[in-house]
């Protein structure tokens, strides 16, 4: 129970690694507000309510949870979003950017919408709630960040609108280390290769074994490894590394 008391928001909560985040911080003491707009891979309406299930099973788990389908490239609504945690809890204690999609193309077929929505939600959706979480947790000189990037920010062939994103995510957490570091924020980010998800269900063999071939431990990451880290990363423990 080292987060009793706190309130988190998770991001991309739904399914995968957000989701796995949300349960630990939650069976941690958090009071976990699970955001995920339920849409598919692509940003499609596929009409899911995947955050709905993830706050009614930490509920019955005996946990605290409440769900948010807005999308966090929303600037308002992640506003709103930040104002309801404060104005029902008094305070806002953990913010987790991990919602994402995926446009991939190669640059000559991708459309500025392709371009626009995956910048939106991967690097605006993460400026977006760090702006308006900073400014209640600058008052209250406590808070932690953590922030999704990947490896793909070195370069991906298909993927240049997520690599330049991810890469931005990269910027944005270590400039806000350095702003908050006296505010008693931290900042942090997060940088997987591979994370076995659902997602790899549409990988062909051929590129899993090229992944694979890639990462020294000679496996995939677990979500369960990622929400561990974060729930170290969101701690009290957690108070000298930042950025």
């Amino acid at each position: 129970m080292h987060l009793e008391g706190k309130t988190a928001i998770v991001t991309g909560a739904g399914r995968g690694i957000g989701m796995e985040i949300a349960y630990l911080l939650a069976k941690e003491g958090a009071i976990v507000t699970v955001n995920d707009p339920g849409v598919g891979r692509g940003g499609e309406e596929i009409g899911e309510t995947p955050a709905e299930e993830v706050a009614a099973q930490i509920i019955s788990d005996g946990g605290k949870a409440e769900a948010n389908m807005d999308s966090v490239a929303d600037y308002a609504a992640t506003g709103r979003m930040i104002q309801k945690v404060v104005d029902d809890h008094g305070k806002i204690d953990i913010i987790v950017n991990s919602a994402g999609l995926l446009r991939e193309r190669m640059i000559w077929n991708m459309t500025e919408d392709d371009f626009d929505l995956v910048i939106g939600v991967h690097l605006k959706g993460h400026w977006n709630l760090c702006h308006h979480a900073i400014k209640h947790m600058r008052t209250a000189k406590s808070g932690r960040m953590v922030n999704f990037s990947s490896d793909a920010f070195k370069g991906s062939v298909g993927q240049c609108n997520y690599s330049a994103a991810k890469a931005g995510v990269i910027g944005l957490t270590k400039s806000l280390g350095k702003e908050l570091a006296l505010d008693g924020i931290t900042v942090n980010c997060i940088t997987p290769a591979a994370v076995k998800t659902e997602i790899f269900d549409q990988i062909s063999q051929q590129h899993i074994d090229f992944m694979l071939s890639k990462i020294p431990m000679n496996r995939f990451g677990l979500v369960e490894e990622m929400a561990s880290l974060v729930a170290w990363l969101t701690s009290e423990e957690c108070s000298f590394s930042t950025g």
